[in-house]
């Protein structure tokens, strides 16, 4: 599924929408390059939430957690370079909790991710975005349809 979005506020509506139809325990994969607008999704959904706290790229943390239960779980594996290091992270801890995972550059974890996620690659034109949203999984397929019915 392809949406178009036209600006920061019609993006800032999709990651609300989208937060309404997250729920703990599911995963989101965002995909794009440098500021394609991971972290600005992220900060949307989070906002959504009523997460309180600034959300903040995880670049160098790698992984931030926002929440009282943790809600959301923030990785960033932007500077993940070998299996070694993934291993050594944990992150089935992450994704099979009680929280929100969201993963930027998750293809760089593919190996690593749960089967079921919701898949978003991000392509930037200006202030213009088009993402490409793909389900892998039950939930995520769920996730995807009520999407598609709200958007």
């Amino acid at each position: 599924m392809n949406i178009y979005i036209n600006n920061l506020n019609e993006f800032n509506k999709f990651g609300k929408t989208l937060a309404s139809l997250l729920k703990p325990g599911d995963t989101l994969c965002l995909n794009g390059n440098l500021g394609a607008g991971k972290t600005t999704l992220t900060q949307a959904i989070g906002k959504a939430r009523g997460i309180k706290d600034y959300i903040t790229s995880p670049t160098f943390n790698l992984i931030n957690q926002y929440g009282d239960g943790p809600d959301i779980y923030h990785i960033d594996s932007y500077r993940l370079e070998n299996v070694d290091e993934i291993d050594d992270l944990g992150f089935d801890d992450y994704f099979y909790s009680n929280a929100i995972c969201i993963v930027e550059w998750a293809d760089r974890i593919e190996l690593f991710l749960p089967k079921d996620r919701l898949e978003i690659d991000i392509f930037p034109d200006g202030e213009k975005r088009r993402l490409n949203i793909k389900a892998k999984g039950k939930r995520a397929n769920q996730i995807l349809e009520e999407l598609k019915n709200l958007w």
